[in-house]
């Protein structure tokens, strides 16, 4: 048996509501309230317009882009969750180890 290593989920659940990438913040808190841990940061990320299918980088400077990380613990029973949102839309979603009462 392995160690509880973190691992990326794309969707949990929170009681019968399922929060899932491409959620906003605001329907991630009505799923699932408040989470019990809350990290910003700015990151700069270079502006990409889509054409046929493919990124193109503009030139010009970087965009600013907030990120939020929500930590939500589900309990001693169960395995946390770490929500990414970036400019308030939840990008990614992962599974840390197991909660605590």
């Amino acid at each position: 048996m392995g160690l509880a290593m973190p691992g990326k989920a794309e969707a949990f659940r929170c009681g019968n509501k399922l929060v899932v990438e491409g959620d906003t913040a605001g329907a991630v808190l009505a799923k699932c309230g408040q989470p019990a841990e809350i990290t910003r940061k700015v990151i700069q990320r270079p502006p990409v317009i889509w054409r046929y299918g493919r990124p193109y980088r503009v030139p010009g400077g970087d965009l600013e882009v907030m990120v939020e990380f929500w930590v939500y613990n589900l309990g001693s029973n169960k395995f946390m969750r770490r929500v990414r949102l970036e400019d308030g839309e939840v990008t990614a979603i992962e599974t840390l180890g197991y909660g605590y009462p």
